[in-house]
């Protein structure tokens, strides 16, 4: 087959794979949104089938035989052109799947369909004994996928691979030991010599008017809902249906304001960035996030150094007070303290900057002892709120604020956490150089 007759397949065949994600994408939006309880047990048999499909469709001998055809030719030779780019990844999505079993691959599937339906109901109850055993099935299929794919080091790092390709943990635990040791020291600091209080930001704030102001306010930075929507999850999400369809879900408090504001400016992140994608090339890997670090830099970017920041808000506090009466009177600088007040909390998405990478560091040492086999699933309830003690010196008064706070781990993401202190990092050097270009 020529090169460009090889590539030409390819592309058509990546097209069709996308129709099929997306198919499945919109089955998992709709499960984490809309669905009628007793929907989610066929609902999970549905993705279940569809990865099967998809497994097929990935590892179809024909990808092998086009790859081969196109790798080491004038077309891609290049390695900066669109061509070379999506053959290169191609090739690692190939390599990567035909070394994962066709019967791990639905059984995956279908245990993090489960195991997210499954927390949605347990967490509210706080009712940890019956989320546990969805858990245990999850990390064991887990680690199987990590033996199957294999790694030089860590078993997790074989896991860590699909969202940050190439990083390991033994890469990231001097990183996380300096930023810890950093952190700690600043936030003693800051707790010394501070006095600042939230209290303004934790009133009565009507969600049907915080909907519309965040709305109001995703639109002005620049996230086309025209091409999306804002809808309500257990925990708040971005998922891309199609090229002009990028969705976006938060969870509102009405006696909160920053729980759902912050959350929807950090998914509208996501979303533009999506949103800014080449569109034309839909379906081919040019079309994706390049990793998950570099899109949690966006939506980080968004949600701490542009919604926290004095001239955001010079521009956006005034349309808040006329929708809050409860800001009505509040000064915008005792506003501005309160969204940035710097206080060791429970739950992650709601962290401030400097305690938020603790609540990564967190993770990503249960992760990792996890699928080493260090610790067990039985044993994280305990694990987690020693390191929630050691490190930010607060002790979680039950399961849905403590191991049982984050959808990840429901939906078989790990691997994932470490992303977001990595966009926190590629955040700050991306805001800091457009700071002295402009």
């Amino acid at each position: 087959m020529k090169p460009d007759q090889a590539y030409e397949k390819l592309s058509e065949h990546g097209k069709q794979l996308a129709y099929l994600m997306s198919a499945a994408a919109i089955l998992d939006w709709d499960q984490r949104t809309q669905i009628p309880p007793k929907g989610n047990s066929y609902r999970v048999e549905q993705l279940a089938a569809l990865a099967g499909v998809r497994h097929r469709m990935i590892t179809d001998p024909i990808v092998g035989e086009c790859l081969t055809s196109i790798e080491g030719t004038i077309l891609v030779q290049n390695p900066e052109s669109v061509e070379a780019v999506n053959v290169r990844e191609w090739r690692r999505y190939y390599d990567r799947a035909i070394k994962i079993p066709e019967k791990l691959a639905i059984a995956l599937s279908h245990a993090a369909a489960e195991g997210q339906s499954v927390w949605e109901q347990a967490r509210p109850r706080n009712d940890w004994k019956l989320f546990r055993p969805y858990l245990e099935t999850i990390v064991r299929l887990k680690k199987d996928e990590a033996q199957a794919v294999g790694f030089e080091k860590e078993p997790y790092d074989a896991l860590l691979d699909v969202y940050e390709v190439g990083e390991t943990a033994q890469n990231l635990e001097p990183l996380f030991e300096r930023l810890r040791r950093a952190l700690v020291d600043l936030l003693a600091h800051i707790q010394a010599g501070s006095d600042r209080k939230d209290s303004v930001v934790h009133g009565f704030f009507p969600i049907q008017d915080q909907k519309s102001f965040c709305i109001e306010v995703a639109r002005k930075i620049g996230y086309d809902l025209d091409a999306g929507r804002l809808d309500i999850s257990a925990h708040p999400f971005t998922t891309g249906l199609g090229p002009e369809d990028i969705r976006i879900t938060t969870r509102y408090s009405e006696n909160h304001f920053n729980e759902a504001f912050f959350g929807v400016i950090h998914e509208a992140g996501h979303a533009i960035y999506h949103q800014g994608l080449p569109i034309k090339h839909w379906g081919s890997p040019i079309c994706r996030p390049i990793s998950l670090g570099i899109n949690e830099s966006q939506s980080r970017m968004w949600e701490n150094m542009v919604a926290r920041s004095e001239p955001f808000w010079r521009y956006f506090y005034p349309k808040a007070q006329s929708r809050f009466s409860s800001l009505a009177k509040v000064p915008l600088s005792t506003f501005m303290s309160a969204i940035n007040e710097v206080k060791p909390s429970l739950i992650r998405v709601e962290a401030d900057e400097v305690t938020y990478n603790l609540h990564i560091l967190l993770r990503f040492e249960l992760e990792v002892a996890l699928i080493r086999g260090d610790i067990q699933v039985n044993d994280l309830p305990e694990a987690w709120n020693d390191k929630m003690k050691h490190y930010l010196g607060v002790m979680p008064p039950d399961y849905a604020q403590g191991v049982m706070q984050d959808v990840h781990w429901s939906s078989g993401l790990i691997g994932y956490f470490p992303t977001y202190t990595l966009g926190n990092l590629y955040a700050a050097q991306f805001f800091h150089r457009a700071r002295t270009i402009w």
